[in-house]
């Protein structure tokens, strides 16, 4: 009987396996056979002696990172441009997410979420270039009418670092805040509707329903989410901040991330160690971060850790 049953149950899963297939090859190349790689971070690297000729170095390529500004900067600028983006992204898809619902199920529902979902399928590349078309010294609309409007001089905004922070943030949360906002708009429609009317009947309003029982409703996805951030803490988005600063290197104290670091490492520097060590660095971190965080959720409350 026994063995009958798990025939049955490989019969009844191998299309399941078949139509996973594709994701599991691209999670096997993408992300375990790099891994392999591993040991560049710990290697002289020499092209013409290969990955495998080349002299191993032991900790070289790390003391020589930490012993420059850049293993800080690019520290300092990923965490908290990441920091950021948690918070203020969780803020505003919640708000996006309420508002969407409040909205009802008429067209222009539709209308708002698939405006919502439009700048997060343009590529980074367009985007950088509707950033520079905002902010270009001479012909930008910042300069040119904003400036002009309210009567100030123009900024030479590629080469102030100072708006960027602000500017990042802002040209982020407009790609992702609508698109993640239909996660909590899912969740906020699986809020039982009895509640609601309860409320209601009590007298309510609907500020004190979105307070009191929405936004508390919501604290399992928020949580699950937040952990999942976390875990990518440690990792920027390339095109943000590669595309958008348009690679200026005046901008590159509050622009340089780990990731724009270890390409710059590879593409112009040709420092093929010291990038494998600044990635290992990341991913490390990066897993103490989410295991860390995890275990603080399965303390605080355990039904809604990871693990």
């Amino acid at each position: 009987m026994k063995a009958k049953r798990t025939g049955r149950g490989r019969a009844s899963t191998w299309q399941l396996l078949v139509i996973a297939l594709p994701g599991i090859l691209y999670l096997i190349i993408n992300n375990y056979i790099p891994m392999f790689g591993v040991f560049l971070a710990f290697k002289d690297y020499n092209y013409f002696q290969g990955i495998f000729g080349s002299d191993w170095c032991g900790f070289e390529n790390f003391e020589f990172l930490f012993r420059t500004r850049d293993a800080w900067l690019i520290t300092r600028n990923t965490l908290l441009y990441n920091a950021a983006f948690i918070v203020l992204g969780t803020v505003f898809s919640i708000f996006l997410a309420i508002l969407l619902h409040e909205l009802g199920t008429r067209r222009r529902v539709k209308f708002f979420q698939a405006s919502l979902l439009l700048p997060n399928l343009l590529s980074w590349v367009v985007i950088g270039f509707i950033v520079y078309a905002f902010l270009n010294a001479d012909t930008g609309f910042m300069n040119n009418t904003v400036a002009k409007a309210l009567g100030t001089e123009p900024v030479n905004w590629y080469t102030t670092t100072g708006p960027w922070p602000f500017i990042l943030t802002l040209v982020y949360l407009w790609k992702f805040a609508g698109c993640n906002s239909i996660i909590y708009v899912s969740a906020i429609a699986g809020i039982d509707k009895s509640i609601f009317e309860a409320a209601d009947l009590d007298g309510a309003g609907k500020w004190q329903q979105i307070f009191h029982i929405t936004i508390p409703m919501l604290k399992p996805t928020v949580m699950i989410l937040t952990l999942m951030a976390i875990g990518r803490i440690f990792y920027s988005d390339f095109g943000l901040f590669y595309q958008v600063p348009q690679n200026a290197g005046r901008l590159f104290d509050v622009t340089q991330t780990i990731d724009t670091y270890v390409y710059r490492g590879l593409m112009e520097l040709n420092d093929v160690g010291m990038a494998a060590a600044a990635a290992l660095y990341q991913s490390l971190v990066g897993f103490l971060l989410v295991v860390g965080a995890n275990a603080l959720v399965r303390k605080l409350d355990p039904d809604n850790a990871l693990f």
